[in-house]
């Protein structure tokens, strides 16, 4: 592989207008020498100004770029940037994150002491202020990164993409991303592959903020989304998700045994209702799960 660059950003986004210039500035602003990066854009069909805030964003930045289109869902705009990457590793930031000035060193460098690891995550900055739905959505987050075993994702102890840096020749060689998956899970399913195929696993102590869903409404719908895609990997493989764990009576228990660390962490009355919270997200996952179900998404002989 002709490695020109030492990382690619993945930049995978749509529809994140309020978000994506504050994402990028961070990006640019990054401590790593500018001629080892590059920045691999992928911008879906946005029904707003995303296409031209990157563009015009990434023209003023001083760094190597691309701009790509792709539709077709998360994805196959993953695997195009494993494609197109001309680097060592990928790591990827979404459009509603914003980044320290030395995450990309840190990862970078972590990846190059820990020469098994396949995939590192980083870890979720506390981030309050947003509302009370967006609030602790932040907080289940930060308390799975910091106190999970192995770093968390929406199905489970396995790094999802927000944050994480992979290693390219490894990707390719597990087949890289499933370009069957236009929704949802497709960092789980890879992760899942990754760890299969001998991989570890890893999340740095590196801290990252990302706003979250900030209406029950839209949360509803996130986690609709995430039950549909769990269920096509659920159907690739039973062993990459525990059923049992995503049902609205495990996902109180779970907001139970989360409040003591979510306490410690902020102080906040709020957290006492993370166990409604986390039975609210897995009502919501369970019928986009049964929703897809229906729909014989995900019904495939796995390759």
């Amino acid at each position: 592989m002709n490695q020109e660059f030492d990382v690619t950003i993945g930049f995978c986004v749509k529809n994140v207008e309020g978000t994506v210039k504050a994402a990028l500035d961070s990006l640019l602003s990054q401590d790593f020498p500018s001629n080892r990066i590059e920045i691999l854009a992928v911008v879906g069909s946005s029904r707003d100004n995303t296409l031209a805030i990157v563009d015009s964003a990434l023209q003023r930045g001083g760094i190597a770029h691309v701009v790509l289109q792709e539709s077709s869902g998360l994805g196959p705009a993953r695997q195009l940037v494993v494609e197109k990457s001309r680097a060592k590793y990928i790591l990827w930031v979404d459009g509603d994150m914003v980044l320290p000035k030395s995450y990309v060193r840190k990862q970078v460098e972590f990846m190059e002491n820990h020469p098994q690891v396949g995939i590192t995550g980083g870890k979720y900055s506390v981030r309050l202020g947003e509302g009370i739905v967006a609030d602790l959505e932040n907080i289940v987050y930060v308390v799975d990164s910091v106190y999970g075993e192995r770093g968390a994702s929406k199905f489970g102890y396995l790094p999802g993409t927000e944050g994480a840096i992979l290693r390219v020749d490894a990707t390719k060689k597990i087949g890289g991303f499933d370009m069957r998956m236009n929704g949802a899970a497709e960092d789980t399913d890879l992760a899942f592959r990754m760890k299969k195929a001998g991989w570890d696993l890893a999340v740095s102590k590196e801290v990252f903020s990302e706003s979250t869903r900030q209406s029950l409404y839209s949360l509803w719908n996130q986690y609709l989304w995430y039950g549909s895609g769990g269920h096509f990997i659920f159907h690739k493989n039973r062993d990459s998700i525990d059923i049992w764990k995503m049902t609205p009576i495990s996902g109180f228990l779970a907001g139970v045994l989360r409040v003591p660390a979510a306490y410690r962490l902020v102080h906040k009355k709020f957290v006492f209702l993370l166990p409604i919270h986390y039975s609210f997200k897995r009502i919501a996952w369970c019928l986009g799960f049964i929703q897809a179900h229906r729909e014989g998404y995900g019904h495939f002989e796995a390759n």
